[in-house]
């Protein structure tokens, strides 16, 4: 390929490339590309599963004044929405809780 030829096919190449520009010698060239952060959605509208976990109640008057979701023992996270007396107690934050109480 003569000089002309490749000025010509740099000239027509993406500028912030580093492919743009190549040299003759060695090295690495780095591909820049966005961060994409994938959400994860903490909300699942309540309890999705029908169960009423065990969260502090400290952590449930903070979550009703932020909106932030809670943790209960059993790992569930959501933002707690419904009255929780019309569901029955997780079985695995009632297993936590009473190995916590031994």
């Amino acid at each position: 390929m003569t000089d002309d030829a490749m000025h010509a096919m740099r000239d027509l190449a993406d500028p912030v490339s580093p492919l743009s520009t190549p040299d003759s010698g060695t090295g690495t060239a780095v591909l820049e590309r966005p961060e994409i952060k994938e959400q994860v959605n903490r909300d699942d509208d309540g309890d999705a599963d029908r169960y009423a976990h065990y969260v502090s109640k400290e952590r449930i008057a903070e979550s009703r004044i932020t909106g932030r979701p809670v943790v209960a023992l059993c790992g569930k996270v959501w933002v707690p929405k419904h009255d929780p007396s019309k569901y029955p107690v997780c079985p695995d934050c009632k297993r936590i809780y009473d190995e916590m109480m031994k």
